[in-house]
This record gives structure tokens, sequence and C-alpha cells, in this order.
């Protein structure tokens, strides 16, 4: 149903377009502001606590399920960084303490359904996908594996080698070794944003701590679910009280998470590679999720690094070529986000990079912008925001994670009026509020000996070792 409104809609911008071409240029096309109503989802409460979102759609017999349990790897011990990723994906493949791991794989091959399990930074997940004629059968193998998994000891045995030999070959990548200790440069090794599964803490991994996990975190008033699909909104309801009865609730303790304190200084980063080319990261702490200027923010973002019309892409690749896809972008975890900017260019080429990058981010601090960008910028934020709800499981899913996050229940409905309202007053000042390239930190990972320039000229500088994963 949503998708046939979206192609719709899509068929009749193209041809109003069109119409439109034919008597005026491209230039002088004018449009009245984007209106997108997603509809809304109904948010009812189980009688264990579990907090459920359903929105129908019987266009295809087709349901999907999806879950988010409020837990994270930001709860990890220290000595056990990586334990969210072995749970992950032995919960899924663990089996239960009814089913072996082989007959929920058989079972769900007969019927053609899906089950997916893993945790992130600050969310766990899993899902289902079934045909609604399987419904009854699938629910009860997604259900079984959230209430009563086995964590089998062969499973989480191979997944934890399977870790280990990521970690063995980490350094390989020059972008996976740059993303990784920028991160550690801003927030610390002891930080859950900054620390980094290593062998010896994959080793320390056992079943007990998995199944302890478990315990500490999943229980029915921690979880909430979102359903979609070719359902009844009664008759769904009714089917979860009955697989998850049984299932109560009980109190949960988070574990204490370490907070990082935002200190802006520059420091400048070497990592040494062999290559012929140089990856870079520049930036500093940002803003903490619901800052009253995320949507200034998002706008000067956008202004400064978000696509082909951004400052950095016409500076730093179009008129000095220095690079392929320049970037600009700020994050919103759970503590602060980082405002952070990136390339790779060649090594020759490292010195200028840099210097025009932070060239790029010094120049939305200093005068406004142009009417022309802050059109494009909010152009290109309005259209996105349609593809962003082109199925019922995307925005029964969006609504869910809304409020899981905390966000308020008209955020949607007034998020593009609320883009729409920036001005190019409101982006200076965030700009200069926030924004501080004489106090971010650089890393290069490269070859220094083939730069233009040494580093020295931003800053003293920190040489980071790479260090080979013990066996």
């Amino acid at each position: 149903m949503y998708r046939k409104i979206f192609v719709r809609c899509a068929c009749a911008l193209i041809l109003i377009v069109s119409f439109a071409v034919c008597a005026k240029m491209p230039v002088e096309l004018s449009f009245k502001p984007l209106k997108l109503k997603p509809p809304k989802a109904e948010r009812v409460e189980l009688k264990n606590g579990m907090v459920v979102y359903v929105l129908e759609d019987h266009e295809l017999p087709l349901v999907e399920v999806s879950a988010i349990v409020r837990t994270g790897s930001r709860y990890e011990p220290l000595d056990k960084i990586g334990l969210t990723g072995v749970f992950g994906a032995a919960m899924r493949n663990g089996g239960t303490t009814s089913r072996a791991p082989e007959e929920i794989d058989e079972q769900l091959e007969r019927i053609a359904a899906t089950v997916g399990c893993s945790v992130g930074a600050e969310v766990g997940n899993a899902s289902l996908s079934v045909l609604k004629k399987d419904l009854d059968t699938g629910l009860e193998i997604f259900a079984d594996i959230l209430m009563h998994p086995v964590f089998r000891e062969d499973k989480v045995r191979i997944r934890k080698q399977q870790m280990i030999e990521e970690i063995r070959r980490r350094n390989d990548s020059p972008w996976s070794v740059l993303l990784r200790e920028f991160s550690t440069v801003l927030y610390g090794k002891d930080h859950p944003l900054g620390w980094r599964a290593e062998v010896e803490t994959i080793q320390n991994i056992a079943r007990d701590d998995l199944i302890a996990f478990h315990q500490k975190y999943y229980h029915p008033n921690n979880i909430m679910l979102a359903v979609s699909g070719d359902v009844k909104k009664e008759e769904i309801l009714k089917k979860l009280e009955e697989v998850f009865s049984g299932w109560e609730k009980a109190e949960v303790h988070f574990a204490s998470v370490k907070t990082v304190e935002k200190r802006l200084k520059r420091s400048v980063n070497y990592v040494s590679k062999d290559l012929n080319q140089s990856y870079i990261g520049i930036g500093h702490l940002g803003v903490k999720r619901h800052h009253p200027d995320f949507f200034s923010v998002t706008v000067m973002q956008h202004i400064l690094g978000g696509g082909f019309t951004s400052r950095m892409f016409r500076e730093v690749r179009s008129r000095r070529g220095l690079t392929y896809a320049p970037s600009f972008h700020f994050t919103e975890p759970f503590d602060y986000g980082i405002f952070g900017a990136g390339c790779q260019t060649k090594s020759p080429r490292t010195h200028e990079a840099i210097s025009v990058i932070l060239g790029v981010i010094e120049s939305i601090r200093k005068e406004l912008v142009s009417d022309e960008e802050l059109r494009l910028a909010k152009d290109s934020i309005n259209n996105a925001f349609v593809f962003r709800y082109t199925s019922s499981s995307q925005i029964v899913s969006q609504q869910m994670e809304l409020d899981y996050y905390g966000y308020p229940e008209d955020y949607l409905e007034t998020y593009l009026d609320n883009i729409n309202k920036v001005t190019k007053e409101d982006v200076l000042r965030v700009a200069r509020k926030h924004l501080h390239p004489d106090k971010m930190a650089i890393l290069a990972v490269g070859k220094a000996e083939d730069f233009e320039k040494p580093l020295s000229t931003f800053g003293e500088v920190r040489t980071i070792e790479l260090k080979k994963p013990a066996d």
C-alpha cells in the first residue's frame, strides 16, 4: 500500500516537472515545500510490559517483526570487550532449550522465513520476516530464541574464532585503521566509543558470560517490538500475548558507563603504513543527542559536506582535485558525538588536503552562507526524507526507534518544518559555536616520507604504533 502511494507520488512529480519544463527553463522552476505525513503506527503495551508498535499493510502476504532491547556493547566489562559480538551470533545460532540449532534452521528454511540477532553500541536487535500463512510458526521460533537461548558451546567457540580472525586482519584495511584509531584518539581506549576488542578479551568470554548477559537485560519490559505487514492489530496482539506468555517482568539494573570529558585541543596523530595514498581524519567531539541546535547543525553539515553541491565537494574535489569523495558529518551517539571530516588523497598532497579541509570548515564560521547554499541544503534534506518511508516496515521501525531514543512524539511530523525554519543566521551561529578547526584532532594514515610537508607544521606529532594482535 505505502509502496504504491510512493510510486504514484513520484510519477506525479515527474509529470509535473515534465510539463513545467515545456514552459520554463529548469533554473526558473520552483516548487512548494514538500509535505509528507507518514502513517502512524499504533502503540500498545502487553501485559508483560513489552511495548508493541503495529502498522497494518495488506499489499503483500508478508509480516515483518523487529525487536529492540535496551542493552548494548557499552555495558561490556573492559576485560571482555567483544562480548556482545559473540552474544548476537550465538543467540541466533546456538539453539534454545527446546530446539537444536539445526532444527531452527530447518524449520525456517521450510517456511522461507528469516530470523536475525545482533547487539550494537546501545541497542540489541532481533528480527523476523515470514509469510502470513506461516506467521504462527515464525513467531514461535522468534519468541523461543528471544526467551530461551542456550548459547551452545560449539557455536560460541566458532563465533569467537571468527572474531579473533577479524582482529588479526583488521590492520589490512587503511580505512578500518583510520576509523578505529580516530575514535580512540577522541574518546580514549576506556570509553565504549573508543575501545576495541582484542584477542585476549575475546578469549576471556565464556558461555556463562553470555547466559548472564541475557538474564540481565532480556526481559519483556525491556523490549520493544515493531510489527508491520499483512496482519490485523487485534489478532497479532493476541498472538504476541500467547507466544510470550510466561515471560515475566523483571527489574533491570544497567551497568555503569564511563562518560567522556569534552576537551577541545589540537592533536596531530600519525599511523605509518606503506601506501601511495594517505587516509585522513579531522575532527573533534561535538554535541549530544537531542541538542536544541540539531536542525541548524543538520543544515550546516549539508552545506559543508552533504553531497555534490557541498563546500567540501566543490573545494576539495572539484577545484583542487585532491580526492574523489571528501566528507563532513556529525554523529549523535549516547555520549558526545563527533564533528568530523575525512578523505583519501595522494601521499604528496597530504598536507595540502588537511589544510584545505580545515580552511573549508573555517569558511563557514566567517560569514553568512549564500541563499543558494541554504536552499540546496534544505532541498537535499527534504528530498532524502521521502526515501526513509518507502515501506511499512521502515515507518513502524522508525517510530519505535524514536520512542526508544526519547524523541518527542511529533518529531517526524515537525521534522521538515524545523529544517525549513533554519536561517543563514542560524547556520553561522551554530558554526561559530560548535566548530573549532584550530582545536581539531588530525590523523593521517600513510607514508610520511612522501608527504610534501611534515605533519609537525600542524602541531606536535604523536605516532600510533599498530601492534600485531597476539595469537
